[in-house]
């Protein structure tokens, strides 16, 4: 047996990729995207099909500038969502803006919309997760929506504090950077790091064994990996969404892959519980340097990949109307 299909005895595998292609190859569970993903994918000429629907679909419509730019990135977005839950059995993540990440009412507002359309197409909402950022405006959006049946992964985490906060939101999953968190130690210190000693390895067990002990329904899902070292470091999480050629070195491996997280063991550690309210929230983010760079970092990333595919966008709709 391969290491892939090893994994899956422990794990739900998530495919971390915007290619429909890879998804059918490996036989996720599900399937996240993000705007970097979905950028990249229609760069592509085997997705071009999506993006010319979309434009085309708004010919006509009376939208002009922003307002139609923006309508036909969701319609893309959809229409990339739809494309992957034909091909995954479970769910597909669809992100919310990153430039609002710091404003909690229009991300419940984009969150509906974009569930709005997806239910448009049939797709009912057990079927997608929204993804936010872990700010705390991020995390307040969620809670409003888990509460209205709109289920939340908060991405671009990288510490206790977002992840207790997620927690006690009622989130519905959350994906710590495993990679992200490792770069960041590794050009800090200058150090190599590998297994357990890995600190993003050492940052999802962590809170695995946090929400273990606590009882917390909240589904971790390891995200982000540079090596299948720190995928099998992480063997037993709830899920741990992975890039293709990861998961090709994993199908191509036959080395023994062992359960390294269990909900029952973690049951047993000594943990102390804590409250997390804003102020606490704020305080320690703000005391770990790595949580709150990387945090910061994503952001502008995620914002920066937004841009880039509203000028895509903006190019073609413009092409399209001459």
């Amino acid at each position: 047996m391969n290491q892939l299909d090893q994994l899956k005895q422990f794990t739900k595998v998530v495919a971390d990729t915007g290619d429909f292609e890879s998804m059918r190859e490996f036989e996720p569970q599900d399937a996240t995207t993000n705007p970097s993903l979905i950028l990249a994918a229609s760069g592509q000429p085997q997705y071009a099909y999506l993006i010319e629907q979309a434009v085309e679909e708004h010919a006509g419509r009376g939208l002009s500038g922003q307002e139609r730019i923006d309508s036909i990135i969701h319609r893309v977005l959809i229409l990339f969502g739809k494309e992957i839950l034909d091909i995954v059995p479970g769910r597909v993540s669809t992100e919310v803006d990153a430039r609002l990440s710091f404003d909690t009412q229009a991300t419940i507002d984009l969150a509906r919309r974009l569930i709005d359309l997806y239910s448009g197409e049939g797709i009912g909402r057990e079927r997608v997760l929204i993804k936010i950022a872990s700010t705390w405006e991020g995390i307040r959006a969620a809670e409003v929506l888990e509460k209205e049946g709109i289920h939340c992964n908060l991405t671009l985490l990288f510490s206790l504090p977002q992840a207790i906060a997620c927690a006690e939101a009622g989130v519905t999953l959350i994906s710590p950077f495993v990679g992200r968190i490792y770069d960041w130690y590794k050009k800090s210190t200058g150090q190599e790091y590998s297994g357990a000693e890995d600190p993003g390895v050492q940052s999802v067990q962590q809170i695995y064994q946090y929400y273990k002990k606590f009882g917390y329904p909240t589904e971790v899902m390891g995200a982000s990996f540079r090596n299948i070292g720190q995928i099998i470091e992480l063997a037993g999480c709830d899920l741990l969404t992975i890039s293709p050629s990861l998961l090709g070195e994993l199908h191509a491996s036959s080395d023994p892959i062992e359960k390294k997280l269990d909900a029952a063991a973690a049951k047993a550690i000594d943990i102390t519980k804590v409250t997390m309210d804003e102020k606490t929230f704020r305080f320690q983010l703000n005391e770990d340097a790595m949580a709150t760079e990387k945090t910061a970092e994503g952001i502008r990333r995620f914002a920066a990949d937004m841009r880039k595919l509203e000028t895509l966008i903006g190019e073609k709709a413009a092409a399209a109307v001459s």
